[in-house]
């Protein structure tokens, strides 16, 4: 019997096919994935900047506005004037929508298709770790990283968009932004951090199915604005059903869902009743001070019409953060998964 013929001893064979520990392979995921990681927090921390200094003096100008006394002096007006100014900073808030998906495109989409791109995955699939263990090593990893840093980002957002919540935003003239404003709703509570991991699931599944970092990355933009668009327009206003009231008076941080007119228990018009309005209450007086919808609805209610508004009330916010959040963590469960499924179908 020689060497080569010597059997192993069953203790050396099972060393051999001991798999390489989870926390090496983390180490290699940061190497490989450092400057994507560092991308995203250089990104957030210089968006953390702008909005914490920003912040700052829109915090001094709301609580200056809010404490002065009388409310209708011109010095008052001044100081509501400077508060109503900043509100159009970032789009209120329209611009970072894309910080989600710059997150998805550029650190999501290249995990897997760079690899498959440039055909260094041959050799990481020899290394003792297994194509799923690699798989699901880097994207859990990568999207825990990611998530979590949305979400430290988020809680920014929500105490520098605090003031316009917290004055109701009837008296300083705020009325539009509201905790379920378009461009808001998704950018605090957390929903933000939701909607970053589905960013991440979606370029992750896109550079496995093809293979290429470029077009990897321009099919996560599209995927991701399609699935904002419909989430946004379709389904949000769906989560729970809206609430009902013939009161002219709805409260000013409600999500106004339609309204319309009846007269006698009958559809009239619709919402603005231009036509009504011009026929029966043209005595209003116009000017600076205009009357308010409300006004209007009292004065079609002395003809006979009843305003129905259908509206979704501020203290359903968390009901509908939590409800997007839930359906966007199974998505990306379910698109990470997949993309996991398809390395173990990937022939080597």
């Amino acid at each position: 019997m020689t060497a080569l013929t010597v059997p192993a001893r069953p203790e050396e064979e099972d060393a051999s096919l001991r798999p390489v520990p989870w926390r090496r392979m983390a180490g290699v995921t940061w190497r490989q994935h450092r400057f994507a990681l560092t991308g995203v927090a250089a990104l957030l921390g210089v968006l953390s900047v702008c909005l914490w200094l920003a912040g700052l003096r829109l915090h001094h100008a709301s609580a200056a506005a809010a404490a002065c006394r009388p409310a209708g002096s011109l010095a008052c007006g001044g100081l509501a004037g400077t508060f109503n100014g900043m509100a159009g900073f970032l789009a209120n808030g329209i611009i970072l929508q894309v910080v989600p998906v710059l997150i998805g495109a550029f650190a999501g989409a290249p995990v897997l298709a760079r690899e498959l791109e440039t055909g260094t995955y041959r050799y990481a699939w020899t290394q003792g770790f297994g194509r799923r263990r690699w798989a699901l090593a880097k994207l859990v990893s990568l999207a825990v990283a990611v998530t979590a840093a949305a979400g430290l980002f988020s809680l920014l957002l929500s105490w520098y968009y605090q003031p316009y919540f917290a004055a109701g935003n009837q008296a300083l003239g705020l009325s539009e932004i509201t905790p379920f404003f378009p461009g808001l709703f998704d950018l605090h509570g957390v929903a933000f951090a939701a909607w970053t991991l589905a960013a991440f699931a979606i370029g992750a599944l896109a550079g496995m199915l093809i293979r290429r970092v470029v077009p990897a990355i321009a099919a996560t933009l599209a995927a991701y604005a399609g699935l904002a668009f419909a989430a946004g327009g379709l389904l949000r206003e769906h989560y729970l059903a809206p609430l009902l009231t013939s009161s002219p008076n709805v409260p000013a941080s409600a999500w106004v869902m339609s309204q319309w007119y009846t007269k006698g228990g009958k559809f009239a018009e619709g919402s603005p009743p231009l036509g009504l309005m011009n026929r029966f209450c043209t005595s209003l007086p116009p000017g600076p001070g205009k009357p308010s919808w409300g006004t209007f609805a009292q004065c079609l209610a002395r003809h006979g019409y009843t305003q129905w508004t259908s509206y979704q009330p501020a203290s359903r916010f968390w009901a509908f953060q939590w409800i997007e959040s839930g359906w966007l963590l199974a998505l990306s469960v379910l698109l990470i998964a997949a993309a996991v499924w398809l390395v173990r179908r990937r022939a080597a």
